[in-house]
């Protein structure tokens, strides 16, 4: 299940008032803080599973739909937050130093964006 918040639904709305909407797929993304769950715009493909909601149709592959468990998409500040009910990778360490040339996650300057 992939439940898409109020205010997701609302940047999704403002972001596609002049184009044509297409699916939004939620996908394991690599990170220096281990893999976590993010957008993209795309296509269904084989093995797939897409979800209708508020308007919009959500795809993510079935495996990772069977992993992850419950998925909700909200808006922060700083962008889309893409969150699971089980724990999906995150072996990494933010507290490193290991991601950027400007040192360890947080550091402000790093570029790394984990939290």
């Amino acid at each position: 299940m992939i439940t898409l918040s109020d205010s997701a639904k609302a940047q999704l709305d403002s972001y596609f008032a002049d184009k044509e909407k297409s699916a939004v797929r939620v996908f394991l993304a690599g990170g220096c803080c281990g893999p976590k769950l993010s957008l993209a715009l795309d296509e269904a493909r084989d093995g797939d599973e897409s979800v209708e909601t508020g308007g919009y149709t959500l795809i993510a592959e079935k495996s990772l739909l069977e992993a992850s468990g419950a998925i909700s998409i909200d808006m922060t500040e700083y962008g889309f937050s893409v969150e699971s009910e089980n724990a999906m990778g995150g072996g990494g360490s933010c507290g490193s130093g290991g991601c950027g040339s400007g040192g360890g996650c947080g550091s402000g300057d790093s570029g790394c964006g984990c939290s």
